[in-house]
């Protein structure tokens, strides 16, 4: 059975894309515990990120980097950090998250509720920084 992530991929589900490539999806997590909390995910499903074969895994991070600069310019932040947890969804991801203080680069930090409007206008945001190789068609 197809994940989550991948039927966001294949657009049976909406999601807030704020970057993608031929290979990866950069999209808002709708359980964000910070503003602009990004999930990078390669289009292919595979559950474990350790599975991923190196290339696919390089060309993430390269893909992961470009978003996280673009967050970093959107997003009022000290800097953006990276976790890689891969429980709560059974396939590869990359969680980006923007913050202030470092509580807040934690999978069980408070969630954040926000209205489909602010999600909107938090990923009009980010667009505005992602290379043009990378902005969402």
């Amino acid at each position: 059975m197809a994940s989550v992530f991948t039927k966001i991929v294949q657009g049976e589900i909406p999601a807030y894309k704020v970057a993608e490539s031929d290979k990866f999806l950069a999209f808002l997590d709708i359980n964000p515990v910070a503003e602009g909390h990004t999930l990078v995910i390669p289009k292919q499903e595979i559950d474990y990120f350790f599975d991923l074969d190196d290339q696919l895994l390089a060309d993430m991070m390269v893909f992961a980097k470009k978003v996280a600069h673009a967050l970093d310019q959107a997003i009022e932040c000290k800097r953006v950090g990276v976790m890689v947890v891969g429980t709560e969804v059974p396939h590869a991801h990359i969680h980006l998250v923007p913050f202030k203080s470092e509580p807040q680069v934690c999978i069980v930090a408070p969630k954040m509720k926000l209205t489909e409007e602010q999600f909107r206008d938090i990923t009009e945001k980010i667009r505005k920084y992602i290379p043009q190789e990378i902005a969402v068609k």
